[in-house]
């Protein structure tokens, strides 16, 4: 065979291995960013069916003071990325998690928002990302920050939702002397940017005012704003509201270019700690009375204490259930915890369907 023959045979089995597209990482991915010479560390979250073949919605997500450091990781572990990992078929969204150095402690600082910034737009390029789909939150002092960007960089987000933050900072405490001109500055410059704020009723590291003072702000200037205060809650309010299966919903809706045919919206809710008990015949409990087993072992012991339906648990703790309806009880405590009792064709009770936001268990009952 000619000698050109040969490494052209030797070309085409050589090929498809080098010339086969490399299947794009997802998941939880490290990137840095050097601003003014300094390198950043940080990590952006790309969905599991991410293609190159469509635009992607984008949130920059902004972390609180815990989270501060220069491993680029422990951003990673609270608030939206948790929800993410609890839930990731509700975040179809490429998500960037900046953090923030301990030398600088606040994402107020010029230079952390413009971090920040470029480490959004660096991922926006590579993975696709769609200006008119792209939202900025953040809990905490990552709140702060979400204001503090909003107004620097107007017309920059599709909606914005700030969590347990504020505009008056804890270190420039004269700041409260502007309580009648600040809020609107900022309100100005945010315009009918859709915001929707998140916080803890009995929070006592942010104080509920800052939320309270912004909404009342947007609210007069003809803005798009909804308010959620949480009863009963405190600082931590970030496990609720990622948690709102609403919220990437409502991200999803927004969109830059909507903006200017916005019409001034506002709303403010007190999300309660646990809906209001339902109305049922107390002898309906008696059908419910029983232990209830996981692989063998009994997880739940249901009884009645007077017109009362008790559940005590492996270690001897016993809580009130209350109803829902019927046959579905949540815990005075609040939150997504819910216990459904499941019956056969014939109607008897066979056991429980447990679930909270994070996952879902059936316990049999032993017979």
């Amino acid at each position: 065979m000619h000698p050109r023959a040969v490494l052209a045979l030797c070309l085409l089995v050589l090929l498809p291995a080098h010339a086969a597209p490399r299947r794009q990482d997802t998941g939880f991915l490290n990137r840095t960013i050097d601003i003014n010479g300094v390198l950043h560390r940080y990590v952006v979250y790309v969905p599991e069916n991410w293609s190159p073949n469509q635009l992607w919605p984008v949130i920059l997500f902004l972390h609180g003071s815990g989270e501060r450091g220069s491993e680029g990781m422990d951003e990673t572990q609270i608030g939206l990325p948790q929800a993410i990992r609890l839930h990731p078929e509700r975040w179809p969204f490429v998500v960037v998690m900046p953090q923030v150095p301990f030398n600088h402690h606040h994402w107020t600082d010029s230079d952390m928002m413009a971090m920040a910034i470029g480490a959004l737009n660096d991922e926006v390029k590579e993975f696709h990302g769609d200006p008119d789909r792209t939202y900025l939150t953040g809990l905490s002092l990552g709140g702060y920050g979400t204001w503090e960007i909003a107004k620097n960089y107007p017309k920059h987000f599709a909606a914005i939702v700030p969590v347990c933050g504020g505009v008056f900072w804890s270190y420039q405490p004269d700041r409260w002397h502007e309580v009648n001109t600040l809020p609107a500055e900022y309100a100005h410059a945010i315009g009918r940017t859709p915001t929707w704020i998140f916080h803890g009723a009995d929070d006592p590291i942010v104080i509920p005012r800052q939320s309270q003072l912004m909404y009342q702000a947007l609210k007069a200037a003809g803005g798009d704003v909804r308010f959620w205060e949480y009863a009963g809650v405190k600082h931590s309010v970030w496990d609720r509201a990622y948690a709102e299966p609403e919220l990437p919903h409502w991200l999803l809706a927004q969109r830059r270019s909507s903006i200017p045919k916005l019409v001034p919206a506002s709303e403010e809710i007190l999300v309660p700690i646990h809906p209001v008990p339902a109305t049922i015949d107390p002898n309906l409990y008696n059908a419910y009375i029983g232990e209830y087993q996981d692989q063998s072992v009994v997880v739940a012991t249901i009884f009645r204490d007077g017109n009362k339906l008790m559940q005590r648990n492996t270690i001897g703790e016993t809580t009130e259930l209350l109803p829902e309806n019927a046959t579905t009880f949540f815990y005075p405590t609040g939150g997504t915890r819910r216990v459904v009792f499941l019956r056969d064709t014939e109607g008897r009770v066979t056991g429980i369907r447990f679930s909270d936001d994070r996952h879902e268990e059936i316990w049999e009952r032993r017979r």
